[in-house]
């Protein structure tokens, strides 16, 4: 990655700054950084999360390594063959991942997981930066609302004309391809808003368009 799509010295948000600096304080060993994308350089399927989690991506330094959200997604991404191993714990755990990349809308932690507006805003140049380097015919897969409108704010697309919702499919202009997901979270999955076959329904989709 370069500067241009990751700054692990970034400040802009000074919220963020400041509740980062206060978790490193009350958890040492923690990342509490900006956490940077992770995955293939070229990569077929883009995941588009939210931002890292605090006891999550903050605390290890890798998106979606060490909270419920990630046990959910990286044992659906081994089944659907875009990673080696089913379980993400730590950043030298040996998982790797194939044909995919894992980057977030916000990349740092913000206070009770929700960013404000500005913060999602000023993190957005990142994520177009990134979007930038996909190749035509790349899948994107949008986990969440805000995921969602950060990627159409990204790629300069109208908000009405790509109504978020589960299992959608579109076909963007440039030439890449939107999938959407209620995102795996914990609140999500309990209350059977998401469940193991509604993801798998949509992993089925994009492996079928992948492969195709």
């Amino acid at each position: 990655m370069t500067q241009a799509t990751f700054d692990i010295n970034c400040t802009r948000c000074p919220r963020l700054a400041k509740h980062l600096s206060e978790v490193k304080k009350e958890f040492p060993d923690y990342h509490s950084r900006p956490v940077e994308q992770f995955g293939v350089v070229h990569p077929k399927l883009l995941v588009v999360g939210l931002a890292p989690g605090k006891h999550g991506a903050n605390a290890t330094g890798r998106p979606f390594t060490g909270d419920h959200a990630g046990i959910i997604l990286y044992e659906t991404l081994h089944k659907f063959g875009f990673s080696n191993k089913p379980v993400s714990v730590s950043v030298d755990d040996g998982l790797k991942l194939k044909q995919c990349r894992i980057t977030n809308s916000v990349k740092c932690l913000p206070p009770e997981n929700k960013p404000v507006g500005s913060e999602i805003k000023n993190c957005n140049s990142f994520l177009a930066a990134e979007l930038a380097t996909l190749k035509k015919g790349t899948c994107i897969l949008i986990l969440g609302g805000v995921a969602h409108n950060s990627v159409l704010s990204a790629l300069g697309l109208r908000k009405k004309d790509y109504p978020f919702g589960h299992d959608h499919k579109y076909k963007l202009p440039n030439g890449l391809v939107l999938f959407t997901s209620y995102h795996c979270s914990r609140y999500n999955t309990q209350t059977k808003r998401l469940t193991e076959a509604t993801f798998h329904k949509v992993f089925k989709a994009i492996r079928k368009h992948i492969d195709s």
